[in-house]
């Protein structure tokens, strides 16, 4: 048989015997391609045809492999008219199922009289295909733009309607709280807006008639003033047609959205390229396909990636796929028909990845060429025609139709071709003999067999057949049945029985003795992996099963006898090879993200996994998952590629990696599994603000330390890492006049506090700040500690005599009568010292001149006080020094020296009380706080004093104002208005209003007899005269108004004017010919 890489259409279809006058070809086709259909597959599909004539009628043929039907002969005149036959369609399985049809031949006179009937053949319609669905989109699309248009001619054509009624619109009369009232009437709506100080508005609206007609409409409002308005008749202007733009625009909008739904209906992107195309042929505009901006393909680093890298790139410049390297068909797809590669494209920023496939289309590239350049046959000169003689089979590495098409055998008078069809099989061909050979005339035939593909034009190879005709062994090897099978499993031990085949020979000796072989022409490793022995035709394993390189193995058994002539005959062994789970599953990471930040959001992917399993069925299934609790998942995005993505919360501080252990097991039996470890490094990302391991810092601090001397080092931790962890430290000082920038100074790396001052505890015992840590994140995070320094005291202060002994120079002295008694009270010497503690505890020594021993001093108290009596030996006068220390380290001291005077009597005796001058306290807070409170309690009073004058002021001038000059005024759309009034008033029409007519009167103040007359344009006009009104005084100002219709009113056409006053008004009044009053309101409102 001729092998052929490609498949299906691309396969060998049929052989070709080069002309003989011996030998003929007998195609035999696999029976894919038949007009009989067999669900079964193999060779339980593989069908025959046979023919069934009525007895003795021997006039037609059938192709045992094609089922067609042919004549034998000519027709003669003994053959009958119609002749009815009988095609059994048989399968090749065990048990053979049949099943027959039934064919009347009938023979005309000529071809004129043929008439063909066309039978219907029910063709099994397909599942809901994607034209289907499309076709389904396009008649609902239709549909809805015809059922929408439907709708909107409708909506149009009511709102014209509508329209033309809706011109005579009731009018409308408005009152304001200023007694000013206005009457519209428009077939548009008006927004009216009035200024923050309008307090009422009064609206009533009076329907007109259609057609319209002379109307008449009295208004009496609070002041007794009535207005009559009167309508001439008027011709009303046809309104425009303002629909049929809009409706353009619908059936724009319509077609746009709808052009939009079929431009979604995308299917998956597919490229097609030849082969062997030259490196930069442009395939596709993938960055348009895939819609990526071309501007940003380098920045995201746009590449292609996966399996198939080598054979394509991508211009990230212009966003086109171009060929890289050379792709050969042949060696990328062997011979499937299907020959594609699949893509993948990634971008970062974020990461996506892209899929598309590339098909390699085939090329004539290849000539068909057998595998040896010639075969001898020995065929005895006995043999019959009819014999048939296997040959090999050509191979082209081209698939579809520039494979294999056909055999041609050159011209000979005894043999011909006959060209089988194996349909996905290769196409085979065999030798027939068509006439008997004679070796007395002939002993070597030369024949050459040509193989052509499909090609335009075709190309070929050749095979020479060189035909030895040897003497007569007249009966050749026989085979039990031409096919056999087998099934074996793919770890079948090597030597294993397979099958045994057997054949006879009726010839005796050695043209009776039979030897088995394997015909391999094609020199097929497949074949190799099997042996036959060659005596009992037992068939054994040589060799390595692979279900997944090869599931089914065709071997051709044949039986040769032993003669001088040997003859022989062959059969088929068709062997299946099952499959085992012998391949575990193999996991490549195809693309991993190294480093993920611990802020990642679910679903963040963080690689692409692609898992494979050469085995089939479910021994190919595969399961994937995480073995581990990582905050990590798996998900399938195609086929066998998955996907790794975050599933839960990262946090560097607890793990800064994951070791992601995936774990890929099959569905056989036993499973087969693998595994594959992926780590996964998780960034840090600033969310951890620095920490103090205290709330509050106390320092204490010495005082009279040295400046610049370091009091203390701040220190805090963050579980942060690099940058996010470095803290720099500041003071947050909310102080006034910045008192702690000028005593310390802290470090802002190292955190060390300096003193910027001696500190002296006298003056300062103790102050607090706030050090805030913060680290270098992006944002900055940071906390704050409260700091409290404590400074201790030195003993840096003398003691202090207090009066009235410590006035520096003076001369201090006591006097003591003669007949004092021991215990005698003389002076208490009091002291102070301005250190604390031990520092401040003061002691009290007496000093006295030698060999006097009269006095005595309390050592804690500091009173001085006599030891005994006075006697005739004392001095008169006694110099006493008092010694003052502290318990300090060193001890300080001060003196003061007392002068005690004896007197005779108690008479004598003259204390000296001493000015003690008393330190005066600086400006404190309380008085601050005192003097704000004045100033504030003037300032309020003097501005409500200028509230109240102002006040009183504005009253009087609005009782002036109240009386200003009437105003009539028009507005540029034709309407006008009267007002006397202080208020002012804003009216706002809305977008689509046209035209507006409104007349303002308001109510007199105080009220006075009036007329007023307005003329507009429209051949309307309007008379308001004022009756007099007894209740004026006790209505008051709020008076409103009642309108009550006489006739409906016509719509107004106002001037073109200025503004009014009330002379030209009253001109206008006495110019007026028709006085009519028509009556007085009979409800007014209090």
């Amino acid at each position: 048989m001729a092998n052929d890489a490609d498949t299906g259409g691309n396969s060998v279809k049929s052989y070709k015997l080069s002309p003989n006058e011996y030998f003929s070809l007998d195609v035999q086709s696999g029976g894919q391609h038949n007009q009989g259909r067999e669900t079964d597959s193999g060779y339980n599909a593989l069908l025959s045809y046979h023919l069934s004539e009525p007895k003795g009628n021997n006039l037609f043929r059938i192709g045992t492999s094609t089922g067609e039907i042919r004549t034998k002969r000519r027709m003669s005149d003994n053959d009958l008219k119609t002749h009815p036959l009988v095609v059994l369609v048989s399968d090749n399985g065990e048990p053979s199922l049949s099943a027959t049809v039934s064919i009347d031949v009938v023979v005309v006179e000529s071809t004129a009289d043929i008439q063909t009937q066309f039978r219907h053949v029910p063709i099994k319609e397909e599942s809901f295909s994607d034209l289907n669905l499309y076709l389904l989109i396009a008649i609902v699309s239709v549909s809805v733009i015809f059922l929408l248009s439907l709708i909107s001619l409708i909506a149009v054509r009511c709102h014209r309607t509508d329209g033309s009624f809706s011109r005579y619109s009731a009018p409308m009369i408005t009152t304001h709280p200023d007694g000013s009232w206005s009457y519209s009437k428009s077939t548009q709506q008006y927004d009216v807006c009035f200024s923050s100080d309008t307090l009422k508005s009064d609206v009533v609206v009076f329907p007109a008639p259609f057609p319209p007609v002379d109307a008449e409409l009295i208004s009496i409002n609070g002041g007794d003033t009535f207005t009559r308005t009167q309508t001439l008749p008027s011709t009303d202007k046809p309104m425009g047609r303002m629909q049929q733009g809009n409706i353009f625009r619908m059936w724009i909008y319509l077609l746009f959205h709808v052009s939009h739904i079929w431009s979604l209906a995308a299917a998956q992107i597919v490229y097609s390229v030849t082969e062997e195309s030259s490196p930069g042929t442009t395939v596709g505009n993938l960055a348009k396909d895939l819609h990526l901006d071309v501007q940003e393909l380098e920045t995201r680093g746009f590449q292609i990636s996966g399996p198939n890298t080598r054979y394509f790139e991508a211009n990230v410049k212009t966003g086109i796929l171009l060929v890289k390297d050379r792709i050969d068909r042949e060696e990328l797809c062997s011979r499937n028909v299907k020959c594609s590669l699949e893509v993948e494209a990634i971008v970062n920023s974020p990461l996506n990845l892209y899929r598309f496939e590339v098909k390699i289309l085939d090329i004539n590239d290849n000539a068909p060429a057998f595998r040896i350049p010639a075969i001898v046959l020995n065929v005895s000169e006995s043999a019959f025609p009819g014999e048939r003689f296997t040959l090999a089979k050509a191979f082209d590495a081209d698939v579809g139709s520039y494979s294999v098409k056909g055999y041609k055998l050159s011209q000979n008078e005894h043999f011909t071709l006959d060209v089988q069809n194996g349909g996905e099989a290769t196409i085979s061909a065999e030798m027939v003999l068509q006439k008997a050979l004679d070796r007395e005339k002939q002993t070597v035939i030369k024949l050459t067999l040509t193989a052509v593909d499909g090609g335009k034009p075709p190309k070929s190879g050749t095979l020479h057949i060189t035909v030895n005709v040897q003497d007569v062994n007249d009966n050749i090897p026989i085979f039990d049945k031409p096919l056999y099978k087998a099934t074996l499993l793919e770890n079948t031990p090597h030597g294993a029985t397979v099958i045994s085949v057997h054949a006879q020979d009726l010839d005796e000796g050695p043209n009776g003795e039979i030897l088995y072989s394997f015909i391999n022409h094609d020199s097929d490793n497949d074949i190799d992996k099997f042996a036959i022995n060659p005596v009992t035709g037992e068939i054994t394993v040589n060799g390595e099963l692979d279900h997944e390189k090869s599931n089914a193995v065709e071997i051709r058994v044949q039986a040769k006898d032993k003669g001088a002539n040997a003859r022989a005959s062959h059969c088929k062994v068709l062997v299946e090879i099952t499959d085992v789970n012998d391949n575990p599953p193999e996991i490549s990471v195809t693309s991993l993200v190294n480093v993920v930040r611990e802020d990642a959001p679910l679903d963040t992917m963080v690689g692409l996994i692609t898992v494979r399993d050469n085995d089939s069925n479910k021994n190919g299934v595969v399961q994937v998952r995480i073995v581990d609790s990582v905050p990590f998942t798996i998900k399938n995005t195609y086929k066998n590629h998955y996907s790794l993505v975050v599933n839960g919360i990262l946090d560097r501080e607890r793990a800064s990696q994951y070791n992601v252990t995936i774990t890929a097991t099959d569905e056989g039996v036993p499973p087969l599994s693998s595994t594959s470890v992926i780590t996964v490094h998780v960034s840090d990302v600033n969310d951890n603000a620095p920490h103090f391991k205290e709330p509050v810092i106390n320092i204490f601090v010495k005082e009279n330390s040295p400046v610049g001397a370091v009091i203390y080092t701040m220190t805090a931790d963050d579980p942060d890492v690099d940058e996010n962890a470095k803290i720099t430290f500041s003071v947050n000082n909310n102080h006034k006049n910045n008192l702690i920038g000028s005593v310390i100074n802290i470090n802002s790396d190292t955190g060390d506090i300096v003193s910027l001052q001696s500190f002296n505890y006298e003056e300062l015992k103790t102050f607090q700040f706030k050090v805030q840590a913060t680290d270098s994140g992006v944002p900055p995070l940071s906390s704050n500690v409260t700091v409290n320094v404590l400074i201790l005291d030195e003993n840096d202060n003398n003691p202090t005599i207090l009066a009235p002994y410590s006035e520096h120079g003076s001369v201090n002295s006591e006097s003591i009568p003669y007949s004092a008694e021991a215990g005698y009270f003389v002076a208490k010497i009091r002291a102070v010292d301005a250190d604390s503690g031990y520092n401040a505890l003061l002691s009290y020594h007496l000093s006295e001149p030698k060999g006097n021993n009269l006095f005595r001093i309390g050592t804690s108290t500091g009173e001085i006080r006599t030891k005994r009596r006075m006697s005739d030996n004392d001095l008169k006068t006694h110099p006493l020094v008092v010694l003052v220390s502290d318990n300090g380290e060193p001890s300080l001291s001060a003196t003061v020296s007392i002068d005690v005077v004896v007197v005779e009597s108690t008479i004598d005796i003259q204390t000296q009380f001493r000015h003690v001058p008393i330190k005066e306290e600086s400006f404190s807070d309380l008085n601050l706080y005192l003097l704000i409170a004045i100033v504030s309690v003037s300032v309020i009073f003097l501005l409500s004093l200028i509230s109240l004058i102002a006040v009183r002021c504005h009253r009087t001038d609005g009782s002036f104002s109240r009386y200003s000059a009437p105003m009539i005024t028009t507005h540029p759309d034709g309407s006008w208005s009267y007002s006397k009034s202080t208020q002012q008033y804003d009216v706002c029409f809305s977008s689509d209003t046209l035209k507006s007519d409104v007349v303002v009167f308001p109510a007199p103040f105080p009220p006075v007899d009036a007329e007023l007359i307005s003329i507009n344009g429209g051949d309307t006009f309007t008379r308001t005269q004022t009756l007099p009104n007894k209740e004026k005084s006790a209505k008051g100002m709020g008076m409103g108004f009642h309108l009550r219709p006489h006739y409906a009113p016509q719509p107004v056409i106002s001037w073109n004017s200025g503004c009014l006053t009330e002379a030209q008004l009253e001109t206008l009044q006495s110019g007026e010919s028709r006085q009519e009053t028509i009556g007085k309101s009979e409800n007014i409102e209090g």
